[in-house]
């Protein structure tokens, strides 16, 4: 089978589930024909996906959520003025879309979270099936517990997952956890995508912290902690515009750019990793059993942290306070259960893309009752 991959580019994780993806397909006989990558003026490819890629890659001007003026949470009312004047550069990006999904020969489009695939198959109707794979399918699931957080919130969170799957003939939500599917909602419920090198890896007990933010505002209050605690060594990523490779702060505290084989590199050897709750390094610390901090930045890493803790991948907070993280380290017992579920994702996924995905299983947008 030809697949076309179309890609969310905020973060990290879409692209690492990406690569990932692309790796098994091609393993087992199949072929990636193209990727489509949203951009925005904030984003630009990182380079562990360039270096790791095989097919070749288009980019296309995608929505964007803009952060907060301290760059730490994602503030609402900028993100929809943002998008609202951006308006026209959508439409042309949908019908590049279905340009692409039409002259690339592709079998089936594999959609990893992008809000224009959805909109795409709405109003354009291309011929060619699509599949939806990311962990936020899972907050469609009838049996999904969400946290006590800003009921509208919740209500965006889920509408905007089921605008990203519109006339999707399947939605695969990925999970800490096994869990039924829910055929009401199309959901089918699959282990976390991780990169194969995550599986080759020894977990050494270093004495360092390692650190993740998607939105660099949070170092401050990173380098604060420092200052009162010099003798605990850290090492963080972040996605700064412009940043060098490593920027030494202290000479217990580093800055990193995003590069998957330091990334993975300080994760293998760390004492506890802190993050800004995305879903993909959370579920690489608990594979390689490493204790977890999570500091949410928007309403979905709230569910994903909040979903964490409750299989006890670590502990939530509103900021980067490493004491909570070292108090919980002290009587963390990694969870082995997880590990077998993440092990037989290979064949779970491959059960569903190679399965017979009907053409014209198309899902209209159920009454607004059902986004609650």
């Amino acid at each position: 089978m030809k697949f076309l991959f179309i890609v969310q580019g905020e973060g990290r994780g879409h692209f690492t589930q990406a690569i990932t993806l692309e790796e098994m397909l091609l393993k087992n006989g199949h072929e990636v024909v193209e990727i489509l990558v949203g951009k925005s003026s904030s984003r630009s490819l990182p380079g562990f996906f360039n270096r790791s890629i095989k097919a070749p890659v288009k980019r296309f001007i995608s929505p964007n959520f803009l952060p907060t003026a301290q760059n730490k949470r994602v503030s609402l009312s900028r993100s929809i003025a943002y998008n609202l004047l951006h308006l026209p550069d959508y439409i042309n990006s949908m019908l590049y879309i279905k340009q692409r999904i039409q002259e690339s020969g592709a079998d089936v489009v594999i959609n990893f979270y992008e809000l224009l695939t959805g909109l795409t198959y709405t109003f354009l109707r291309p011929r060619v099936p699509y599949v939806c794979i990311g962990h936020q399918y899972l907050f469609l699931h009838k049996d999904f517990e969400f946290p006590k957080t800003n009921p509208l919130g919740l209500f965006m969170l889920r509408l905007f997952t089921r605008l990203t799957s519109i006339r999707a003939s399947k939605r695969l939500a990925l999970s800490f956890s096994r869990m039924s599917d829910d055929e009401g909602a199309n959901v089918k419920v699959v282990p976390p995508l991780l990169r194969r090198e995550v599986f080759s890896l020894h977990p050494e007990q270093g004495d360092y912290i390692h650190g993740y933010m998607v939105n660099s505002g949070y170092a401050d209050s990173i380098i604060s902690y420092n200052n009162t605690h010099p003798r605990i060594p850290m090492h963080f990523f972040w996605d700064k515009p412009d940043a060098a490779e490593e920027m030494k702060v202290t000479d217990t505290l580093s800055f990193h750019t995003l590069n998957d084989v330091d990334f993975l590199k300080y994760m293998n050897g760390c004492k506890a990793y802190a993050s800004t709750a995305g879903f993909e390094s959370i579920c690489e610390a608990m594979y390689l059993g490493k204790p977890v901090m999570m500091v949410p930045v928007h309403i979905e890493q709230d569910c994903n942290a909040y979903d964490a803790a409750r299989v006890g991948a670590g502990v939530v907070d509103d900021s980067f306070n490493l004491d909570n993280l070292l108090e919980f380290s002290k009587d963390y017992v990694p969870n082995r259960s997880f590990v077998h579920w993440v092990n037989s994702c290979e064949r779970a996924l491959l059960e569903e893309l190679e399965d017979k995905i009907d053409q014209h299983t198309f899902f209209a947008i159920p009454a607004l009752s059902n986004y609650f």
